[in-house]
């Protein structure tokens, strides 16, 4: 019942809304973090001590962290059903009729904003556990589907656990950015395959 209503409330709004209130949800996130930044760091450097810029923690554990998750979740898309990914269909209208710069800039802007506030504000003051859990809740879409709501919890844990081994916001920006660029970039190509194939069967 919740995912049938979802579904409708998604199909009362344009590609464009959509598109606004995510970059919206995003900017918000931002303002928020340097808010409750404010109270929880005593000063800029403190924060930005959480950035670590070691090539080999951000390109091999993070974005090798990242790419790993991708390959995972691609194999499991082929193997479960199709329902199992089901989220209303919000990751294919932002997706799949973007240009690979767009979905590029929808990734970073996503993986800063999120990681900021989950890993560098919540994390460093709630600890991983309950960071995790209230990471899952935000992403209210897929809690309607139980697969993907273990989904987002799992990957929520891992992304943690990054940061309490690294202790480094720029290894979990760059493991998140990299899951759902690529993962974007799958769902643009599916898009455009199974509309290639509708046309093939309508000129036959």
């Amino acid at each position: 019942m919740k995912k049938n209503k979802q579904s409708e409330l998604i199909k009362q709004i344009t590609d464009e809304e959509l598109l606004k209130s995510l970059y919206m949800t995003q900017i918000a996130l931002l303002l928020l973090s340097v808010i409750v930044g404010i109270f929880l760091f005593p000063d800029f450097s403190t924060f930005y001590n959480l950035f670590q810029w070691s090539l080999f923690e951000i390109v091999i554990i993070g974005a090798g962290a990242g790419i790993a998750v991708v390959v995972l979740d691609l194999c499991l898309m082929k193997w479960l059903p199709d329902q199992y990914y089901d989220d209303g269909g919000i990751n294919e209208r932002l997706f799949a009729q973007r240009s690979i710069g767009q979905i590029f800039l929808i990734a970073a802007l996503v993986a800063i904003s999120e990681e900021i506030f989950f890993r560098g504000m919540l994390q460093t003051s709630l600890g991983l556990v309950v960071t995790s859990l209230i990471f899952a809740l935000i992403h209210i879409r897929y809690l309607s589907q139980w697969y993907l709501t273990l989904n987002v919890v799992l990957l929520s844990f891992a992304i943690g656990w990054l940061f309490e081994w690294t202790n480094n916001l720029a290894a979990t920006i760059m493991m998140h950015f990299v899951i759902d660029f690529l993962l974007g970039l799958a769902i643009r190509r599916q898009a455009r395959e199974k509309a290639s194939s509708v046309r093939e069967e309508e000129n036959k």
